[in-house]
């Protein structure tokens, strides 16, 4: 407690603005034998702090293979709920207990369990950017770098759910010719983009290379020329001899590319709002000040019961042998 105060709680606990935060983390992650993973959309200074950064199958499968004590997750929720079911007997620490995620909130438990009710006969395939009650309901988790292939290794004739993400459940029945049944759940980042202001703004920029994530409405990636995974958006702007991309998907990404591609410009997409860009909420709730204080105290510590471990972990762990049998 020598350089925090304590003031209502773990969120109101305050650094010391003299410390050496990156020092002070490092120091922590040695000496607790604690990984630190985040997620593509966390602000640089915690990509740049993290022992290992990508996107959802990354990071699961990151968590998946951790060796360390303690598992600190700069994400949201639902990533470090991910991360525990698959090290039940680690601890799993993030930053900020109300790091939430609107594709998550738009799918209660108890509604869509009413929704599989009325399709018996088909299976639930759904995107990995949801709560671990809604991962127990499922046969097969996916997301949006592996959700092709999975849809695609089932037979022609198998009846899907997808869910929660309409958007994304849309783009995997183009491009598979599939006929899902797809809850009405979306993310607010991807939904908010503006059409007429991507328009535009490819005018203003007619070299740049629209590249969206697949949770983006049909009319926004009908204007893209790439779509991918928000690791796939990654790899696609280094390989590309471009030079200039409009990036629609949420701004932390670019904190890579252009650490990636020095030599190259991106330009974040701009949303149906006053905003230049389109930042995740949630994501921005962690702090390095957050992070310091987490891996201090080992506080707040997401718990799990055995139970929903245990339904939650399948489905997670039928995608995981997917990707590793797809090489992805």
């Amino acid at each position: 407690m020598k350089n925090i105060l304590l003031d209502k709680g773990w969120l109101n606990l305050r650094v010391d603005p003299s410390l050496d935060l990156i020092k002070e983390i490092n120091y922590l992650k040695k000496k607790k034998n604690a990984v630190l993973l985040a997620h593509y959309y966390q602000n640089a200074d915690i990509q740049d702090v993290a022992d290992y950064i990508g996107d959802s199958l990354g990071l699961a499968q990151e968590a998946q293979k951790s060796t360390s004590d303690i598992i600190l997750f700069a994400g949201v929720h639902f990533m470090a709920e991910t991360a525990k079911i698959l090290n039940p007997t680690k601890k799993v620490l993030i930053p900020d207990l109300k790091a939430g995620c609107s594709l998550a909130d738009s799918c209660p438990p108890d509604k869509f369990s009413e929704f599989k009710a009325n399709h018996p006969d088909h299976i639930v395939i759904t995107y990995i950017n949801c709560t671990a009650d809604i991962k127990a309901l499922s046969d097969i988790i996916c997301t949006s770098s592996n959700a092709v292939q999975i849809v695609e290794s089932l037979p022609k004739d198998q009846k899907i759910i997808f869910a929660p993400d309409k958007n994304l459940g849309a783009y995997i029945n183009k491009k598979t010719g599939r006929n899902m049944v797809l809850w009405d759940g979306a993310c607010m980042v991807h939904e908010i983009f503006s059409l007429e202001k991507l328009i535009k703004l490819k005018a203003q920029n007619p070299k740049a290379k629209i590249i969206a994530h697949p949770e983006c409405e049909a009319a926004i990636l009908d204007h893209a020329d790439f779509i991918g995974s928000t690791t796939a958006l990654l790899n696609y702007s280094k390989k590309s001899a471009d030079k200039e991309f409009i990036v629609l998907t949420e701004t932390g990404i670019l904190h890579q590319m252009q650490k990636s591609s020095p030599d190259k410009t991106f330009i974040p997409a701009p949303p149906n709002n006053n905003c230049a860009c389109n930042d995740c909420p949630y994501m921005k709730l962690n702090t390095l000040e957050k992070i310091y204080i987490a891996l201090l105290h080992e506080q707040p510590e997401l718990l799990m019961s055995d139970e929903m471990i245990e339904k939650a972990k399948k489905p997670i762990l039928k995608m995981l042998d997917l990707s590793a049998k797809f090489g992805l």
